[in-house]
């Protein structure tokens, strides 16, 4: 019978396996392609060359990609420390108000992330909201922090909270509360409990939480250019500069595919240490 089922399975899924395989897995392999392919030349038709590869690290686009990896390593990192205390009391304090806080950060994600961004522009700029008002009661400014990296980071931060918090709240539901209490009774402290109960088996959705977080991260664009003003290029910048204006259609296949190992080796190797299942609320047979 279980064997019917899996055949009935696989027959059932071949349609979407069909469909992702098109418009997912199709794609990449025609960057692929490109990215082998001598610069300034659009046809597919001819010996692979390797030199938008060597391109990376002549005219250093590697930069870009330190820069992006650095940025959405430090923004992944905050948005642990800042999700934690909500994921926490969502899944273990507030009950009922879960419900209220989840429906008012899903309703953020319903607004354009450009417009969200430029209404930050609007508030931190010089003469804006904060340092208008400022400036207009008390006669004293402030240089606006925009156009820096650190507000770039804010903005990651800001627009990619949504994709660490509920993963991490799922993740720290799965801790069960007696474990927490017999280690209480015990005489552990709360620090302890932290560190050898609640984040070992909130793990899942840590990991989670961690990879979709510096996988958007590491791909974005709208932050560092409309709140960073282009202080740092990012490397999917350089991407979208080498496919449009460059019309180097090579070069841009080559960093999108040092990108997408980067980022595909880091989600393959979390994958592998989840429980899938579990997150999920599965239980194994």
């Amino acid at each position: 019978m279980d064997r019917l089922d899996r055949k009935l399975g696989a027959a059932s899924s071949l349609p979407l396996l069909s469909s992702l395989l098109v418009a997912c897995i199709a794609p990449m392999l025609v960057v692929a392609v490109f990215s082998v392919m001598p610069r300034k030349v659009f046809s597919a038709f001819n010996a692979p060359d390797f030199s938008a590869y060597a391109a990376l690290l002549e005219h250093g686009y590697y930069r870009s990609l330190l820069w992006s990896l650095g940025m959405a390593l430090a923004s992944t990192i905050l948005l642990f420390l800042v999700s934690w205390p909500l994921a926490y009391g969502m899944a273990k304090v507030f009950k009922r108000f879960t419900l209220v806080i989840t429906v008012a950060v899903v309703v953020s994600l319903f607004v354009s992330e450009n417009i969200r961004l430029f209404g930050w522009v609007l508030t931190l700029m010089k003469g804006g909201l904060i340092e208008g008002h400022l400036r207009a009661w008390t006669g004293e400014g402030f240089e606006s922090p925009l156009y820096s990296v650190p507000i770039i980071v804010f903005s990651l931060v800001y627009v990619y909270f949504p994709f660490m918090l509920f993963p991490l709240a799922q993740g720290i539901a799965m801790v069960p509360d007696d474990a927490r209490q017999a280690a209480a009774d015990l005489g552990a402290s709360r620090w302890r409990i932290l560190f050898e109960i609640d984040l070992p088996l909130a793990a899942p959705g840590i990991v989670v939480g961690s990879l979709l977080s510096f996988v958007l991260a590491a791909g974005a664009l709208s932050e560092s250019k409309i709140l960073g003003g282009q202080t740092v290029i990012v490397i999917a910048d350089e991407i979208e500069t080498a496919f449009t204006y460059g019309q180097d259609w090579p070069l841009g296949s080559a960093l999108s595919m040092v990108l997408i190992v980067i980022i595909a080796t880091l989600a393959i190797y979390g994958i592998t240490k989840v429980d899938l299942d579990a997150i999920m609320g599965k239980k194994g047979r």
